[in-house]
């Protein structure tokens, strides 16, 4: 099983309200850069910092499932469906934008760190439902304890999230030197995002090869067949990895993007 690996020079990036907000983005917008362009449901993926205050203004969606998940600080939202908030550590803001709405945001530091994602259900479908809001804080989502490692489902088994578009997520910490397994269905593409530390990436088979990755890396693995990875956090510092696991294909047209 090939495990790919893409430096932040094969990512793109982008910046708002005149520099004040800036992403690196593993899987950006058409034209933007990125080597990745999209992983099946996995439409889009920003991972934004804001070091004192940054501005979004109101702009519209439609369709697509758009998650802030948020590392520090605080993001602020407010859209045309009259919502007004702010979620702070460990939270998620949730637009499930259907037949179409407009939101603004604003990132709030200190050194503010998060991330918005988009995931993509059928879009003529999506287009006929009304849109929504909701939020949740990071003590609504399950977390497990293991040998050196912390593990919280964003959406998953125990998640209070539910979207249309099929796809898991975690937000995984290992301590230097402790090990993670994840296991990947066959017929599934699991990603991940090295926010801290460094790592290596192999398998649990006999002949599987390992393959070494650093902060701020996107990694992909997509399995024909099931398959368990198996993550180690390298060096001296803790490994943070965020990582999505959807369908490999999916039995509707997904939105053209090149």
């Amino acid at each position: 099983m090939q495990t790919l690996v893409y430096g932040p020079t094969l990512q793109a990036t982008g910046a708002f309200d005149g520099g004040k907000i800036t992403e690196q983005k593993p899987i950006g917008f058409p034209g933007e850069g990125s080597v990745v362009k999209r992983v099946s449901t996995l439409f889009y993926w920003a991972w934004a910092h804001a070091p004192k205050e940054g501005y979004i203004p109101q702009h519209p969606h439609q369709a697509f499932e758009i998650m802030t998940y948020v590392v520090a600080g605080k993001a602020e939202h407010g859209d045309t469906l009259g919502t007004k908030s702010t979620i702070g550590s460990g939270g998620v803001q949730l637009m499930q934008t259907g037949s179409g709405v407009s939101h603004e945001e604003r990132f709030v530091g200190p050194d503010m760190e998060g991330f918005q994602i988009w995931f993509e259900p059928s879009i003529q479908e999506a287009l006929k439902q009304q849109p929504t809001y909701s939020q949740y804080e990071h003590e609504e989502f399950p977390l497990e304890q293991g040998a050196g490692y912390t593990k919280k489902t964003v959406m998953g088994y125990g998640s209070p999230i539910s979207i249309t578009a099929d796809a898991l997520m975690w937000d995984v910490e290992l301590q230097p030197g402790a090990q993670f397994k994840q296991p990947i269905a066959g017929g599934r593409t699991l990603t991940a995002l090295a926010i801290r530390g460094d790592g290596s990436w192999t398998y649990a088979a006999p002949d599987a090869k390992e393959t070494s990755f650093k902060h701020k890396d996107f990694i992909l693995a997509r399995a024909d067949e099931a398959q368990e990875a198996v993550i180690t956090a390298s060096g001296d510092a803790p490994l943070r990895l965020i990582l999505i696991d959807v369908p490999t294909t999916v039995d509707y047209p997904l939105y053209p993007k090149r």
